[in-house]
């Protein structure tokens, strides 16, 4: 949430049910970068305010509020469209973990500033795909290709 305005943040299969046009930011193929051509074999990431998650009873576990800082909010809220969009379950970065929804999630807090050694996946849930994000974002920051 920032102010009063709820945004969400979503990865969902391309050819998926109708989204607003404009919340569409970033995406990228799904298991091969050759398939990627097709629309069924990419994924789109989606940033809308107000929006909803569908599957949202699923949860592994309850929202956690990680930070009361507004630049902070607002810089994760921006870098959602800079997520780099290497195929899905792949290791293509050489990080040792497949890209993934978990990745979007832990690259954006790392890259908004985010204390990473205070923040875990739900307890007793997977979340592969999370250290690819951490180490993506570290490479970022250590090569200041990244916005502090």
């Amino acid at each position: 949430m920032l102010d009063d305005d709820r945004y969400v943040i979503e990865v969902t299969p391309a050819w998926g049910r109708a989204h607003d046009p404009g919340a569409v930011v970033a995406g990228g193929a799904v298991g091969s970068r050759a398939l990627g051509r097709l629309r069924a074999f990419r994924y789109e990431i989606h940033r809308s305010k107000g929006g909803v998650i569908p599957d949202i009873d699923f949860a592994v576990a309850s929202p956690q509020r990680l930070s009361h800082d507004r630049r902070q909010a607002e810089q994760l809220l921006g870098l959602v469209a800079q997520f780099p969009g290497t195929t899905w379950g792949r290791d293509e970065l050489a990080t040792g973990d497949m890209w993934n929804s978990n990745s979007l999630t832990s690259w954006l807090l790392a890259r908004s500033g985010h204390t990473m050694s205070d923040i875990s996946p739900p307890e007793g849930g997977r979340a592969p795909g999370w250290s690819a994000g951490v180490v993506v974002a570290d490479r970022q920051r250590l090569t200041r290709s990244w916005i502090p």
